[in-house]
């Protein structure tokens, strides 16, 4: 059911539902219990009970009203020669002809109409816990208990934090949540929601449960955190809701509940109510993660789709492939793209409508904590894609979600990202930054993530990010650096890794922008890691050449050796290089099929002997010959080929050396990890280079990007002795021609290039060879 659907109400639709009421078991409209004697108290003609303004109780009847909690419930008054208090109780049945207040000691109070549906009545026995009696004119009787007989599920010191913007774990408290909430007497199941909506004159809950009709579920305003309450008694899991929204222009809206942890399937809308009942099996593997540094340690990731890779299957279904697919290929850790819930598959998952709530489609939250934890304990790490800068337009999700910008920018200079018809949020804003920061944590502790990817951080780096002159407004100080947001990513990286020993947050940054990596106690962003967008770009330009013409393009290898330790990087060959027209790796080779394979194979271990971590998109492993697409699977028919499943064996054989020798990654953001040997053999197309890891060990890696062997090649090496071939790219085994060096290669004392030792090799064509100094 969704929220434009109508349950069939009871005989008053205001009146509680089946699932959180009852009818009463006497058939004439007796009551449900034997009624005892309550104390005896003055009679209704002895009494005159404070009057409610008559607007208020219209509202009340409405559920218009800011504070219905003040109104109704039950509440002790004070009456002029009376000398116990009373207790008067007010509920709102609209269509009822008799209402009944049945106390937990069985006491009857009858009520007696007030006006618009609002009933009223007393007794002298003290606060307690009571439910609703109402008859109705066709004769059914309907109990239920009131939600607003209870005091707010949300303490003081929430309310502070949520106030000051500093609530670091705010899903805990806004939202909705299946609890045991405090009667007077006894805790009572239920349903308590929160919600932020400080622009809203009103709020109600609405779902299948009232039959999309909120007027009986008014949330009571909780002050100047603009936070809105209600605990609803008996409801529980798997209830669909939304907030309808009293916006101040007088429109009523509805929206989703931005802190949903459940929701709908797209492209159905509605939040889900729920709770978590995984139990979590990697506390070796958090353990361990908390002594370790992701950042100086062997970090090779796999990137993927979750509804393409393997279509069809959901968070639990995937499990055993995506690991044992893994293992096989060596894999440290497997990063997903976004899994945040959202309307448009095309999308990807990067137009987030439900930031706290795993995307539906496949699967239950606890599914995808079951698929991390196999994950954990297989050892491969978990990364996500997490999406901060922007959010769309959908105008039941974060939209004007009280009727006006609230999460957005309200400035559509600010607000608005035009390139992609998103809306960008208010990172000045403070409890929209605590909404992002928390968000940051939820992931990374309620589901045990390894790190987040933060997507598109240029674009909330710069005000005139893909803007034109008189489309942005520029900063306090005439710049054109967003402050609020640098300020936002400074919060969350720290907050994360103080929270949170042995995570790594990464960030997707284009641009040139200083200190992205460096930590925010010297003024710097505070990632641990940054994809490195330029090897990226200049490698893929110059892998495209045909090897006959790279020599006149050898700057574009060698660039990003100037910069490697100018930040920590990561190399990335992401979905966005094998999608929308511009093909897959293989692809984009040139030559023959034999000539693409041997360059794919090429370029991989050059990227794997970089200084730097990895990331390759799913597909490339193989030598996916498509271009990607969502909508469906990869060509794993393809490892059908010899030459395919050549690749991938090599994929897999670079991923196990790698893990196993630390020079690979040890010292991968020092420059004492990386020397030259010959960065300027433009006529061969040949890069060579040392890798060094800090107890002496030494790898060199030789990289020919020509298309014929080269050889007898003469290069210089730092000893002389016995070097071990760790990997050919050529090797028939790989799918290649089999020109190599038997094995290994031997150094004497030759000196050369500056080097004391020199050893005479063959390089083969479209070919890498790795040595390892083996004393």
């Amino acid at each position: 059911m969704t929220d434009d659907s109508k349950a069939t109400p009871p005989a008053d639709q205001s009146t509680a539902p089946r699932r959180h009421g009852r009818r009463a078991a006497s058939p004439g409209g007796a009551p449900a219990q034997a009624a005892q004697a309550p104390t005896p108290a003055p009679t209704h003609d002895e009494i005159t009970l404070p009057t409610i303004d008559g607007w208020i109780l219209d509202a009340v009847a409405d559920g218009s009203y800011y504070d219905p909690h003040t109104v109704l419930g039950q509440h002790a008054v004070q009456i002029d020669g009376v000398s116990d208090a009373l207790v008067v109780i007010r509920t709102r049945r609209p269509l009822a002809e008799q209402v009944v207040a049945i106390l937990s000691n069985g006491a009857h109070i009858e009520l007696t109409h007030v006006r618009a549906g609002i009933w009223q009545g007393f007794h002298v026995t003290g606060l307690g816990d009571y439910e609703i009696e109402a008859r109705y004119a066709d004769g059914s009787t309907w109990i239920a208990d009131d939600p607003y007989r209870y005091v707010p599920s949300l303490g003081e010191l929430d309310l502070h934090l949520i106030g000051e913007g500093r609530h670091e774990e705010l899903w805990t408290v806004l939202g909705s949540h299946v609890i045991e909430h405090a009667g007077v007497r006894a805790a009572t199941s239920g349903t308590a929601f929160a919600v932020w909506a400080p622009h809203a004159r009103a709020v109600r809950v609405i779902g299948g449960f009232n039959g999309w009709d909120g007027a009986s579920h008014a949330m009571r305003n909780m002050g100047s955190t603009g936070v809105w309450e209600l605990f609803v008694p008996a409801l529980g899991t798997g209830e669909l809701y939304k907030y309808e929204i009293l916006a101040q222009d007088g429109r009523w809206v509805r929206r989703a509940d931005p802190m949903a942890r459940f929701t709908e399937i797209p492209p159905a809308t509605a939040s889900v109510t729920g709770v978590s009942e995984y139990r979590w099996t990697d506390g070796a593997w958090l353990d361990r993660r908390a002594a370790s540094d992701p950042h100086n340690g062997p970090m090779s990731v796999y990137e993927l789709h979750m509804g393409s890779w393997r279509p069809g299957l959901g968070y639990r279904e995937i499990a055993d492939q995506l690991i044992d697919y893994v293992t096989e290929l060596g894999y440290t850790h497997v990063e997903f793209m976004p899994l945040a819930e959202h309307p448009f598959g095309g999308s990807w998952g990067y137009q987030v409508t439900g930031y706290y709530a795993p995307t539906s489609r496949f699967g239950h939250p606890d599914d995808l904590k079951y698929l991390i934890d196999r994950l954990h304990g297989a050892g491969i790490g978990v990364l996500l894609d997490w999406v901060p800068g922007h959010f769309p337009k959908d105008e039941w999700a974060l939209a004007n979600f009280d009727g006006q910008p609230l999460y957005e920018h309200p400035d559509p200079r600010r607000g608005e990202q035009q390139d992609w018809g998103t809306l960008v949020f208010d990172f000045g804003q403070r409890q929209v930054r605590n909404f992002l920061v928390a968000n940051a944590l939820y992931w990374l502790e309620e589901f045990h993530i390894d790190g987040l990817r933060v997507d598109a951080v240029a674009s909330m780096l710069y005000l005139d990010y893909s803007r034109k002159d008189g489309e942005w407004l520029p900063n306090e100080h005439g710049g054109r650096e967003n402050l609020e947001a640098i300020s936002l990513l400074q919060e969350t990286n720290a907050t994360a890794y103080k929270r949170n020993p042995g995570i790594v947050m990464i960030a997707e940054e284009s641009t040139s922008w200083g200190g992205v990596t460096a930590p925010t106690t010297a003024g710097g962003l505070g990632f641990g890691l940054k994809w490195n967008m330029g090897w990226m770009h200049d490698s893929l330009e110059y892998i495209k050449h045909d090897p006959l013409y790279r020599g006149h393009h050898h700057g574009e290898i060698t660039f990003s050796f100037l910069y490697t330790h100018s930040e920590n990087f990561i190399l990335p060959i992401s979905h966005d290089e094998v999608v929308h027209g511009k093909g897959s790796l293989l692809a984009k080779m040139p030559g023959d099929h034999w000539q693409q394979l041997a360059n794919v194979r090429a370029y991989l271990a050059f990227m794997w002997a970089h200084p730097g971590k990895q990331l390759l998109f799913m597909g490339q492993e193989f030598g996916q010959p498509s271009e990607w697409s969502e909508e469906r699977g990869l060509d794993w028919w393809i490892l059908d080929q010899p030459s395919h499943r050549g690749l991938l064996d090599l994929v897999a054989r670079m991923n196990r050396v790698y893990r196993e020798v630390p020079a690979f990654w040890e010292r991968d953001h020092e420059p004492g990890g990386f020397e030259w040997l010959d960065g300027g053999d433009s006529r061969n197309s040949v890069v060579s280079f040392l890798r060094r890891d800090h107890s002496g060990g030494v790898i060199a890696a030789l990289v020919n990007f020509s298309g014929t062997p080269v050889g007898p090649y003469r290069v210089g090496l730092p000893h002389a002795g016995r070097w071990e071939e760790l990997l050919n790219t050529d090797a028939t085994e790989y799918g290649g021609s089999g020109v190599g060096n038997y094995g290994e290669v031997h150094a004497d004392d030759t000196p050369w290039a500056g080097r004391p030792a020199s050893a005479e090799l063959t390089l083969p064509p479209l070919g890498v060879l790795w040595l390892r100094y083996t004393p």
